[in-house]
């Protein structure tokens, strides 16, 4: 009779223990899943007109800076740096984020006005040269020059797309335009390890020969993405060199995957946007290293 008490006495310390683990595992799933790194932003917007006249062209700079101010791993310090540095430039490693992004608008400032210095000595120097030159006109049309500078226009920002599990995945977009029509666009992704400090590198995510896979992986997306079954469907579209398209390191790292950015002009005519390329973990599971950031993800 004492037997049935013992018996069942025993499985519910067993399953006491495994509710235990399994409590323990998830609160272990629940502190890696916070945030890797708490976050405030900097704003910055300047105008600065030649001469100080407003009837003068003028620069405009913007700068919307999201920046880590807590950290689960390596100092604070470290990850601003890493932040500074690829949002920013190598030559505001040594400034706070705000010193930095007052620096950076300032620079872009001088550097205007130095271009619009330079502009109107070789304008200058053409007007001088036309008047010793009897017959050529060297300020029509056919040579294009203008007595009257450009307006220069940037905005520069960055977008965190992941701040999970010890990593942080953030897009830096730049555009400019120095006088014309078109702006210039860029799109530059970074992912950097909490933990170590490090930016996490493609190289160190994938097994060796996995560009050729990845390759068809990027293919079949932009196919399903444009809703097209061959690749000649996308040359119609402004899309070329599709079948030697390679993965280019500009990725970021999610939760479900990871995300390619072509920048305009490497594989597709700059009318269109710049194609973002997701390929989940399912997909690519075999080609991760493992112990590594989207190994660790892929098995969440």
């Amino acid at each position: 009779m004492k037997r049935p008490k013992l018996c069942t006495g025993f499985l519910l310390f067993v399953a006491l223990l495994l509710c235990g683990a399994s409590c323990e595992n998830r609160g272990i799933r629940n502190d890696a899943a916070k945030e890797s790194a708490g976050l405030d932003t900097i704003r910055v917007s300047k105008r600065s007109h030649l001469e100080g006249d407003t009837a003068n062209p003028y620069c405009d700079i913007q700068v919307e800076f999201i920046y880590p101010v807590t950290s689960t791993g390596v100092s604070v310090d470290t990850l601003q740096l890493f932040f500074v540095q690829n949002m920013l430039g190598a030559a505001y490693n040594t400034l706070s984020p705000e010193e930095a992004v007052e620096a950076y608008a300032q620079n872009y400032i001088e550097n205007y006005k130095y271009d619009a210095e330079t502009y109107q000595d070789a304008v200058s120097d053409m007007i001088e040269l036309n008047a010793l030159i009897p017959g050529i006109d060297l300020s029509d049309s056919e040579h294009n020059v203008n007595e009257r500078f450009y307006s220069y226009y940037e905005t520069l920002s960055n977008s965190i797309v992941f701040n999970r599990y010890g990593i942080i995945s953030f897009q830096v977009v730049q555009s400019n335009n120095k006088g014309g029509a078109s702006s210039y666009v860029s799109f530059q992704n970074y992912v950097i390890d909490v933990n170590s400090g490090q930016q996490v590198t493609e190289n160190e995510l994938f097994n060796a020969g996995y560009d050729q896979a990845l390759q068809n992986l990027i293919i079949t997306s932009l196919l399903e993405q444009n809703n097209v079954k061959t690749v000649e469907e996308l040359e119609d579209f402004g899309f070329f060199g599709i079948p030697e398209i390679v993965p280019n390191k500009n990725f970021l790292l999610t939760d479900e995957g990871i995300i390619y950015t072509y920048n305009k002009g490497e594989y597709s005519a700059y009318q269109l946007d710049a194609p973002k390329v997701f390929i989940p973990y399912t997909a690519i599971r075999s080609l991760l290293r493992e112990h590594t950031p989207a190994a660790k993800l892929a098995n969440l």
